[in-house]
């Protein structure tokens, strides 16, 4: 007789689940050691179902479809030096912010993925994270490769990895990742997979791909949509992964909370680079980082915690503080990068009238009171040819990272500042997210019977 041919469920059940086995003669402790590094608690890793049942065979079908169309836009756009089909020479910042501060973080990404891949006791969750750690491999390869067309025209993108661990502001980005991999496993995956990918994912990729689709660089475009389906995987990876957790046993829930709130801040944090190229880099603009901010995170995230309200998780800490600066942070992100363009791999300008009334428009509350007085001081200085450079060195948070100009919450004229003692040791922060209660810190440092729950709060 002639097999029948296996649905696509069994398919799956058979490369994934049906390739596990169980170990004889090595405990499954020292197999995974790091299962139960942080104090979670799984009872059954059958129960984690992948939405996608993807297979291998048909993901490199599909991914290879992908490649195709992406290099045959790529090819075009080197023979017909696309590089001139950009609105202004300006929006090329945006495209050296992204390959400096994004690209390296794909292959941070892809190396951690790996690593989950191996050490994830769970047959399908291993599998999720092989197959998330090709995909960033991948968009790291093809961002250098579309990208790399610009590189022969223009400067600040050479050399992008040497940056990324040099560079003052790149630190911010560098020193997310490298906080995230070095926790635990079920950390990262809320880290990136969650608070990253699912609720930030949309503030990251949308300005700067509907960007270069407003400036016309088709090439970035098109790399935007060929990682933007396997987004869509990682996206739902972060929230099955969550949901799983928190189902899984309610011992669960306030070390996941403590991880949704740290990872929260520090993913807002490092947006403020997007959201400053969102307002002052794309010489034709898309949105402002307000109107932004409002939809995918005030919208899309309030519907996000209003469900997961039921496993007893509420909106992230000091979410409200991030609603509140919204008017303020790009501005203040803009004014870091005129004072200290001359130690940066890109270019700062004056503000002509036509952004300034951009810039009111978007900014009603905010712009024309508090910003908009300095950014004509800077003009006129520039026009006598006393254009404006701080030749201090900033100081920086010893958390997120960004040099310390963010103002207090409803008090624009004075900086946020907080020290703080841990471990003996003091240290220098930005703002309450980066500053946590010790209640809070004893919470996400100690998991259960007094063991060390995860990579700490940013320390």
């Amino acid at each position: 007789m002639t097999p029948r041919k296996m649905s696509l469920k069994q398919k799956y059940g058979a490369y994934t689940r049906g390739l596990d086995w169980k170990p004889t003669y090595q405990r499954a402790d020292d197999i995974f050691p790091f299962a139960k590094y942080e104090g979670i608690k799984i009872h059954d890793w059958d129960a984690w179902e992948d939405p996608f049942k993807l297979t291998m065979d048909a993901y490199w079908k599909f991914q290879a479809e992908k490649e195709r169309k992406l290099y045959a836009v790529i090819d075009s756009m080197a023979q017909n030096n696309g590089q001139l089909g950009i609105t202004d020479a300006r929006y090329l910042n945006a495209v050296k912010l992204f390959i400096q501060g994004v690209t390296p973080l794909e292959y941070q990404a892809h190396r951690h993925f790996a690593h989950l891949a191996r050490h994830l006791p769970g047959a399908g969750l291993r599998v999720a994270a092989q197959m998330q750690s090709i995909d960033e491999l991948r968009h790291c390869q093809t961002q250098i490769h579309t990208i790399s067309h610009y590189n022969k025209y223009f400067d600040g993108i050479h050399d992008f990895t040497h940056m990324h661990d040099r560079l003052w502001y790149l630190s911010v980005p560098k020193s997310f990742f490298d906080d995230a991999t070095s926790a635990g496993p079920f950390e990262f995956l809320t880290s990136i997979s969650f608070a990253f990918e699912y609720v930030l994912t949309n503030l990251l990729f949308v300005p700067f791909m509907s960007g270069a689709a407003y400036n016309g660089d088709m090439a970035t475009v098109t790399f935007g949509f060929s990682a933007q389906s396997d987004e869509s995987r990682h996206m739902t990876l972060g929230l099955e992964a969550v949901r799983f957790l928190l189902e899984q046993d309610e011992a669960n829930v306030p070390i996941v909370q403590g991880w949704i709130d740290k990872w929260f801040w520090r993913g807002y944090r490092l947006l403020s680079l997007v959201g400053m190229m969102m307002d002052y880099m794309l010489p034709k603009k898309v949105m402002s980082w307000s109107e932004a901010w409002e939809t995918y995170y005030e919208q899309a995230g309030g519907a996000l915690f209003a469900d997961l309200a039921r496993y007893g998780i509420r909106e992230p800490k000091y979410a409200d503080v991030a609603k509140a600066e919204k008017g303020h942070m790009t501005h203040q992100a803009w004014g870091i990068f005129y004072n200290y363009t001359h130690a940066a791999a890109m270019h700062t300008w004056d503000i002509d009238e036509a952004h300034m009334a951009w810039l009111r428009e978007k900014y009603p509350d905010t712009f024309a009171q508090h910003y908009e007085p300095r950014y004509r001081k800077w003009r006129e200085q520039a026009e006598e040819g006393k254009r404006f450079y701080n030749d201090g060195l900033p100081q920086l948070c010893q958390v997120c990272q960004i040099p310390m100009a963010f103002t207090e919450v409803g008090d624009p004229n004075t900086i946020s500042f907080r020290v703080s003692e841990h471990g003996g040791d003091k240290f220098h922060t930005c703002s309450d997210g980066c500053c946590p209660s010790s209640k809070h810190l004893a919470q996400v440092w100690r998991g259960v019977n007094g063991e060390r729950a995860s990579s700490g709060v940013g320390f």
